[in-house]
């Protein structure tokens, strides 16, 4: 299993000193079956008069920090070792109630799955009901696989990521209409045309496995990175990454996973003071492997 370290920094900076409201901090990632965290550093300076942990209302650890100090800068710095367990590509079988679309949920998880089903954003003309139905066979019952895999790829393999400093996540349409977008934007597409085929998805942030802009042939390191788990019956939570064309969890390293992109900020608060006090925010995020010094440290 390998042994990666997680270094993630961000500062921001100010033109002088202001206060600082409530902060919301979600990097640690989800110790799983496949997912161990082994050790977990959380430093911020000026250091929260404080400092507490909890779970959100999908499990995710969230650490939330409040200050008495004003300063110039704001730092935040996460190291993480984690053992990665990254699952093999599912297979359905015929025997299993999801190998070929349309199937049904058992009675007993709809209920829970009926938010991940739902779509949450407007499609007024049709036009991602019409790009999902594109991956159905009309002749005959398609393979689900085959619709969950080409839809990951034509993503990827027809529109073009781009790094976007607006924040938030643009609305699915516009992914649409632009051909464009980032990782984000990429997974909430993904997961509002499944949802439009009555296929449960959810939206997943967290890293991809290396240490620059360029990781394993895929795009999006350097910083934080999102993707898309469907939920099959009998398989479970599967993850997509439509940006790089993974099917599991090769490279993916979960950190939180959300019905909608606004649940799953990495990082989030405000400072109290002018609106022009703002200078810039800084991030430095590397994942990299521990070494075996580290392994045993933590054995």
């Amino acid at each position: 299993m390998p042994l990666l370290t997680i270094h993630h920094k961000t500062v921001y900076r100010y033109t002088r000193p202001v206060a600082f409201g409530e902060h919301r901090i979600m990097l640690r990632p989800r110790d799983s079956h496949d997912l161990r965290v082994l050790a977990s550093r959380l430093v911020i300076d000026p250091q929260p008069m404080r400092l507490r942990w909890i779970h959100d209302v999908f499990g995710n650890s969230v650490a939330i920090a409040t200050f008495d100090d004003r300063a110039e800068e704001l730092s935040f710095v996460s190291t993480v070792t984690v053992k990665h367990n990254p699952a093999e590509e599912f297979a359905l079988t015929p025997d299993d109630p999801a190998y070929f679309y349309p199937f049904l949920y058992d009675d007993e998880e709809f209920p829970d799955l009926q938010q991940f089903i739902t779509p949450q954003y407007g499609d007024p003309n049709g036009e991602l009901s019409a790009w999902a139905l594109r991956f159905l066979d009309v002749q005959a019952p398609t393979p689900t696989f085959n619709i969950l895999s080409s839809m990951t790829h034509r993503i990827r393999e027809t529109f073009c990521y781009r790094r976007r400093h607006e924040q938030g996540t643009q609305h699915p349409l516009d992914t649409l209409q632009t051909k464009s977008g980032t990782c984000r934007d990429y997974a909430l597409f993904m997961i509002e045309a499944l949802r439009r085929l009555g296929i449960a998805a959810r939206f997943v942030s967290g890293y991809l496995a290396g240490d620059s802009g360029t990781v394993h042939g895929h795009v999006g390191g350097g910083s934080t990175h999102a993707w898309v788990q469907v939920y099959l019956p009998s398989a479970g939570w599967i993850e997509f990454d439509p940006t790089n064309g993974i099917v599991g969890t090769r490279d993916l390293i979960r950190v939180a996973v959300a019905r909608d992109p606004r649940q799953a900020i990495p990082l989030h608060g405000v400072y109290l003071g002018a609106a022009d006090a703002f200078l810039r925010m800084d991030v430095d995020i590397n994942v990299v492997p521990a070494g075996e010094d580290a392994e045993r440290e933590m054995a």
